[in-house]
């Protein structure tokens, strides 16, 4: 039977699911954030701030595959946001809101790997500024290209990249393994394990770095319209993802700090490629950066294609521009939202440094889309009847307090500036909404809303 064109199709079964999740989930991010993190903690204590944001991903995780289970359907948070507050009411601002910001923030996003891709690749060849900028635009229009198919062909392309990626981590676990020095591994410094405030402070700002690269996990969500039995798989897929990335990170921490000394790997730009180095030589560290820029693609391809779902279901429930809405009338896609994230995501790629991505585009997911998210569904369990909750988390509503509190204090450790900067983008978007709804004679402007 030949697929109506303005369905999406789904495709993608639970390994496709979970090999896109880990994919979003690791990239160029730990190779980055592991000196960070190691710089923040000063020590190979560290390994308690990547234990800290699997817990911490783990405890959103249950809000996102209850969510995702009863709401199986293109967009993840833009659907889950404008259910939870009311589709007629308050969700309409509150799903605009997390669209919004994801026009700012996913190019942002996806320049942000490109631009940490060409940074990696300098380690093989010496480029200049504008050298580097030209590899991350190229990287970008090659993402697109792969793209722009159906949903089952890129299914069978992620878990060849997934395969590069799961490959690459368990490369540099088992070099880490069989050169493994213990007393390098947990060289601890002076007052290490002094549980103080500064032990906290330090231990809360690593964690901040660490949940980052766990930060993917929800991937399938915006992907929900193209799962199979989306009921059982999409909560599956989140936490296979989340508890196989967490043991590969803590894995792949302890092996790096077992031979590379903490002091060395704190200050290392190209982490990985030291450490194969040191081990194997030049010439093996060169292919392991080949490896590492894999993983990044990979990232990249699942991040591209999650996103590009967002607008398109906005777009669809009349709540943004038409043109997103449009899928491909043979390949079932929306090829409108893709090409124009890609075309942002170039554009930043070239105006933008790495370190330009700040904090403030952060603090307006942490406000909007997970702080919002996990309120919200505590709603949904005094509106709704139990049946429409097909997966129901334990110990319920524990795991949503503890995330509220736990996204709260990150938001709060942002800084103020950060903090005053991403509620900035959120008033600048609510006062968007409130001038098209205006224009439109919508809520909270429309007769039937007064």
């Amino acid at each position: 039977m030949v697929k109506p064109s303005n369905q999406l199709e789904r495709g993608l079964g639970l390994a496709e699911a979970t090999a896109l999740n880990m994919m979003d989930m690791v990239g160029i991010g730990p190779f980055i954030v592991m000196p960070l993190v190691i710089q923040r903690m000063g020590g190979p204590q560290c390994i308690l701030a990547w234990v800290a944001g699997a817990l911490m991903a783990l405890l959103d995780g249950c809000v996102w595959a209850e969510l995702g289970a009863a709401m199986p359907e293109a967009g993840g948070s833009y659907v889950f946001l404008r259910e939870e507050y009311g589709a007629a009411h308050w969700g309409r601002l509150m799903s605009f809101l997390f669209v919004w910001q994801t026009m700012i923030q996913a190019p942002l996003v996806i320049a942000s790997g490109a631009i940490g891709f060409a940074q990696y690749f300098s380690y093989l060849v010496p480029l200049g500024r504008w050298q580097q900028k030209g590899i991350s635009a190229a990287l970008i229009v090659l993402l697109v290209i792969l793209l722009y198919q159906g949903i089952t062909r890129i299914g069978r392309l992620s878990l060849f990249l997934w395969a590069g990626v799961i490959g690459t981590l368990l490369w540099i676990i088992l070099a880490g393994a069989t050169h493994f020095h213990a007393a390098l591994a947990f060289d601890f410094p002076p007052g290490a394990w002094n549980l103080s405030l500064p032990f906290f402070a330090a231990l809360g700002a690593a964690t901040g770095q660490s949940i980052y690269t766990y930060w993917g996990y929800y991937n399938v969500c915006h992907l929900g319209g193209e799962i199979r039995e989306p009921r059982k798989n999409i909560p599956r897929a989140i936490f296979f993802s989340i508890i196989g990335i967490a043991i590969l990170y803590i894995a792949m921490q302890i092996s790096v700090t077992g031979v590379l000394p903490w002091r060395e790997a704190a200050s290392s730009q190209f982490l990985v490629s030291t450490f194969f180095e040191r081990l194997y030589g030049l010439r093996a560290a060169r292919f392991a950066t080949l490896l590492v820029l894999w993983v990044a693609f990979a990232s990249l391809f699942a991040l591209i294609l999650g996103y590009s779902r967002i607008p398109y279901a906005a777009a669809r429930d009349g709540n943004f521009f038409a043109a997103f809405a449009r899928l491909h009338p043979t390949k079932h896609f929306p090829y409108v939202s893709l090409l124009v994230l890609g075309a942002l995501g170039l554009v930043f790629s070239l105006l933008f440094r790495l370190r330009d991505v700040i904090a403030a585009i952060l603090a307006t997911r942490l406000l909007v889309q997970f702080i919002g998210q996990a309120v919200g569904l505590m709603r949904l369990h005094h509106r709704w009847p139990s049946a429409r909750l097909p997966f129901k988390m334990r110990f319920y509503p524990w795991p949503v307090l503890l995330t509220v509190l736990g996204w709260a204090a990150l938001f709060v450790a942002l800084g103020w500036r950060f903090a005053l900067g991403g509620i900035g983008v959120i008033g600048l978007g609510a006062a968007a909404f409130l001038f098209r709804a205006a224009k439109q004679n919508e809520w909270p402007f429309a007769e039937e809303a007064r």
